[in-house]
């Protein structure tokens, strides 16, 4: 089994800056893509930024430029980065990850963290 474990939500100002860790445990031979979601009350979850297994990114939109997406292959844990922050981006922020498996054979299967609150004051 997997875990996937959020850290480093909470209040902060507009325009102020906020630090995610996202560390997966368990029995993880590797990873593939790893991504982070956010979900607003009252609205869909929408994916935030992805990283692949090489470091290649990807962002919605609405972040580019303000967030960046990083990894630690060796501690299978990802980062988001949240410069500029502003009152829309309050949500909860879940961190998902593509496990790859090699038995029976080779298939890949996602988890999810439980989410982390982030929410910017104006």
């Amino acid at each position: 089994q997997v875990q996937l474990v959020e850290s480093g939500g909470g209040l902060v100002q507009a325009g102020g800056s906020l630090r995610l860790s996202c560390a997966a445990s368990g029995s993880i031979r590797s990873i593939s893509d790893m991504r982070w979601y956010r979900q607003a009350p009252g609205k869909q979850r929408e994916l935030v930024a992805v990283i692949t297994s090489q470091g290649s990114t990807g962002y919605a939109e609405s972040v580019k430029g303000r967030f960046t997406i990083s990894r630690d292959n060796a501690k299978n844990t990802v980062y988001l980065q949240m410069n500029s922050l502003k009152p829309e981006d309050t949500a909860v922020y879940y961190c998902n990850a593509d496990v790859i498996y090699t038995v029976p054979a080779i298939h890949i299967r996602d988890y999810w963290g439980q989410g982390t609150q982030v929410t910017v004051s104006s």
